[in-house]
């Protein structure tokens, strides 16, 4: 990739060369380098990254996640005024079903629809008039995710929102685990954002930022952990083991698998601190962003 996939800079000499990805001088965002082909990105989004039973995780782990699209559709509705909302990356369409259940009409964009109400299609081929966009980490998967912001601003109705989820690649995990660190996502995640290059690019498109948080986000907790776990010799891994079996892209014995989960135990306490210490400091491992049109 010969330019920044955030900004649009040509990514030359003044480019940091780092592994698998090269960050831009001009914004400080990272585009991932070698670009991954068709075929590749197609083998990492293979049918267990995402199962036809629409179960990823073990114990609570997919209630987890239906409590946390339920709490962001009380917030897109608490925010955005009336109208359709546009869920780019609407995954297995948690978020569009809870949205539903309040009363509002919404549409997902998803590489793999498997619903009526989920579309194969870029946001860029959408037009109409919309009360919010959101990317809920999933701006990161994006191959264009500049041109997508600026395309989801110019959809948006007057005081509509734009609500985005991100990892921060300057947070204080992301500098602990470096090219172990679990939201480099490799190479599924074609951009690696700061939280200063993901708000320049939101004002560059004529968005008024109103809210910034690293713990709406969620996933901060889990990036130390997964990361302390790795740090443990045996080739331990507690993101794979947190997966059912059908969904894990990487084997696991179950010796393996029993391992990470009772290191993840133990280290839940330090993971839990370490979470607290960045959300404190303001460099959390993923943050959250409300911006509106002027």
């Amino acid at each position: 990739m010969q330019v920044c996939v955030w900004c649009g800079a040509p990514l030359g000499r003044s480019a940091t060369r780092l592994t698998g990805r090269v960050r831009c001088a001009a914004c400080g965002a990272a585009t991932t380098d070698p670009w991954p082909s068709e075929e590749e990105l197609s083998g990492a989004y293979g049918e267990w990254y995402r199962p036809a039973s629409g179960r990823r995780f073990g114990l609570v782990g997919d209630e987890l996640l239906r409590r946390t699209r339920g709490s962001l559709a009380a917030r897109l509705d608490a925010i955005a005024p009336p109208g359709p909302v546009l869920d780019v990356g609407a995954g297995d369409g948690t978020l569009i079903d809870a949205l539903a259940e309040r009363g509002r009409a919404a549409t997902g964009l998803e590489r793999a629809a498997t619903r009526a109400d989920l579309r194969p299609e870029p946001i860029e081929a959408m037009d109409g008039e919309w009360a919010a966009v959101v990317f809920w980490h999933s701006l990161e998967h994006l191959p264009a995710p500049g041109a997508a912001i600026r395309h989801a601003a110019r959809l948006l109705a007057p005081r509509g929102v734009v609500v985005v989820a991100v990892p921060d690649s300057g947070s204080l995990q992301a500098r602990a685990f470096g090219d172990r660190w679990l939201h480099l996502d490799a190479p599924r995640h074609l951009v690696h954002l700061t939280a200063t290059a993901l708000a320049s690019g939101l004002e560059r498109h004529g968005l008024r930022i109103e809210r910034v948080s690293g713990v709406r986000g969620g996933q901060v907790v889990i990036g130390w952990l997964d990361g302390l776990v790795g740090s443990l010799p045996g080739g331990l891994n507690l993101y794979q083991a947190l997966r059912r079996r059908d969904a894990r892209g990487v084997p696991l014995t179950r010796a393996r698998w029993a391992a990470s989960l009772a290191a993840g135990v133990v280290l839940l306490p330090v993971a839990a601190l370490a979470a607290a210490v960045e959300v404190a400091l303001r460099r959390s491992g993923t943050i959250y962003v409300e911006a509106r049109r002027a």
